[in-house]
């Protein structure tokens, strides 16, 4: 089975990895546990920061597009994004590790919750239960 990779635009144009370069979100996680280097006192904090860190460089790499670029989401731009999205997903696995979940775990939990809310009409609105 092969991956979808988004080149870049409100269009995505895709291109396909080779199967051998395909990881599940549990492989993936325990890649990231590898390179877990911080003080174990910070297990869940030092991710936890990491998370919001990373998330305002994807936004930031995001405005600088718009800004300085024209919002011309070229080939290089969204490569550069997205290896600040894989930052956040460096930082989400670790985080879920130390908290006792697998990564595949959480995305079927949000999975499950969206599907739930789109069958309710309230992927709209606010709030954790709706």
């Amino acid at each position: 089975m092969s991956e979808e990779t988004p080149i870049y635009g409100s269009e995505p144009t895709y291109i396909v990895s080779p199967p051998d370069e395909g990881l599940t979100l549990n492989e993936y996680q325990r890649c990231a546990l590898e390179t877990a280097v911080f003080p174990e006192d910070y297990s869940i904090v030092y991710p936890a920061l990491g998370m919001a860190g990373e998330a305002g460089e994807v936004a930031d790499k995001v405005k600088k597009v718009i800004r300085d670029g024209n919002a011309d989401f070229t080939p290089s731009r969204c490569e550069e994004i997205a290896m600040e999205i894989g930052d956040v997903m460096w930082c989400c696995a670790v985080l879920a590790d130390r908290i006792g979940y697998r990564l595949d775990t959480i995305a079927r939990m949000n999975n499950r919750k969206l599907k739930s809310r789109q069958l309710r009409g309230k992927l709209g609105g606010s709030g954790d239960y709706r």
